[in-house]
């Protein structure tokens, strides 16, 4: 009987304070205090400056070809070639005296996310 006593004074009060909480009116808050402008002045003079002339562009984004070459003495060669585009690619192989028989783009990334980069090696037991 005592703790259903308590219990019912302890949701009496939670009751009031709730009624205390959500049935009071907010204080009123002058329109300036509710939404602030930002005081954010920006200098597009910047894009007339000397200094934003002579800024270079970045370089195009290189992607890595795997390639099978041969080789002046007709030795087969298979690798990997950074560029821009498969014809650069190719270009850059020549430039080295290879004769391109092959030449793809490697895909990025892999099937699975899920899949470890390493595999596990297990442990080398010694058995003496």
């Amino acid at each position: 009987m005592f703790f259903i006593g308590i219990t019912a004074i302890f949701l009496l009060i939670l009751v009031f304070i709730a009624f205390l909480v959500f049935l009071s009116q907010p204080h009123p808050v002058a329109p300036e205090l509710v939404f602030n402008k930002p005081k954010v002045n920006i200098n597009f003079d910047v894009l007339d400056s000397e200094q934003f002339k002579n800024l270079l562009p970045y370089a195009e984004m290189e992607t890595q070809f795997a390639y099978t070459a041969t080789t002046k003495d007709g030795k087969s060669v298979e690798g990997l070639v950074s560029a821009v585009s498969v014809e650069e690619a190719k270009k850059n192989l020549e430039d080295i005296d290879l004769t391109v028989v092959e030449i793809k783009e490697v895909e990025i990334g892999r099937e699975n996310p899920f899949s470890p980069y390493y595999q596990a090696v297990p442990p080398v037991q010694n058995n003496q």
